[in-house]
């Protein structure tokens, strides 16, 4: 049986290169694969394999002194979600682009982050303060079309490196007082931006312990979360039940849909939110109509 692990640690580490080569190594040797990144901020990975595998990789990394107390978040999926084992040294664990001072990490993680709220206790915060509690979601737009915590706010990103402009706008100034929960899918990146919010005058922010997909695993889709989850692998989504809402609007027809597709102009970046009905045509798999004149220009260049 295959699983996905998911899991970030926060913690100084004084040779990442060391602990790049001991990672690359361990993961090969138990046929895992996915995508690990190691900073001198600490680590951050999601790898794919069989269940004993993963066992032993959750064993041996635990050796390493700074990550003895890594939760590891279980996933549907296997191996096959990923197309390799890479593992890469990065100046960030999350690509914010942050000046050096933006980000200080001690052996406890991030300093002067959110305080952290198990799933229960998000639950807790609403119903004692209501209308107090803002969730303001701490992924890329586009992943918030299709799941998303009910009526939370959603900056105006594209990539994580929009976020300190963002958070630097006067337009969230009015809710600055309130108290704000912030969310990811694996938690990571809310670690940043908890921060990041109360260095830019945010009074009271917590975020969600273990992010989406701890919530999904204790909630489902009968709780405050609404929709799917996207991944960046293979999956592309994930849901917490069977009977997960959709709240993904076809870019084409505008009918319900969660299904995100490559847009196939090979040199776009960008998804294309589309139906399962709209996807036959494949003149509809293209992010904008200048990305669909550009790869009809190409093709008749190569005829």
């Amino acid at each position: 049986m295959q699983k996905i692990l998911l899991y970030y640690k926060f913690t100084p580490i004084a040779d990442p290169e060391v602990v790049k080569l001991w990672q690359k190594t361990l993961t090969d040797s138990l046929n895992l694969h996915g995508r690990i990144l190691v900073s001198q901020h600490g680590l951050n990975g999601t790898v794919g394999g069989e269940m004993d595998d993963l066992k032993k990789y959750i064993k041996e990394t635990k050796k390493f002194p700074g990550f003895k107390d890594i939760v590891f978040k279980w996933s549907d999926g296997t191996r096959e979600d990923f197309p390799r084992m890479s593992v890469k040294n990065r100046r960030e664990l999350v690509g914010f682009k942050n000046s050096d001072d933006e980000v200080s990490v001690d052996e406890n993680g991030i300093v002067g982050g959110g305080q952290h709220l198990k799933p229960s206790q998000v639950h807790e915060l609403v119903e004692q303060y209501g209308d107090d509690v803002i969730f303001f979601d701490g992924r890329n737009e586009h992943e918030a079309k299709i799941g998303k915590f009910k009526n939370a706010i959603v900056p105006n990103t594209n990539t994580s490196r929009d976020f300190i402009a963002e958070l630097e706008s006067d337009k969230y100034d009015g809710i600055k007082d309130k108290k704000i929960v912030t969310y990811c899918t694996g938690g990571i990146r809310c670690e940043v931006i908890s921060a990041m919010m109360k260095k830019r005058g945010f009074k009271d922010v917590y975020q969600i312990d273990g992010g989406i997909v701890k919530y999904g695993e204790a909630y489902g889709d009968d709780g405050l979360w609404e929709g799917s989850l996207r991944v960046f692998d293979d999956r592309m989504t994930v849901d917490f039940s069977d009977h997960p809402k959709t709240i993904g609007v076809c870019s084409h027809c505008s009918g319900p849909t969660n299904n995100f597709e490559n847009c196939a102009h090979a040199e776009c970046n960008d998804l294309v939110l589309i139906c399962l009905n709209c996807k036959q045509d494949p003149a509809l798999l293209f992010h904008t109509i200048e990305c669909r004149d550009k790869h009809e220009a190409k093709r008749a260049i190569a005829v």
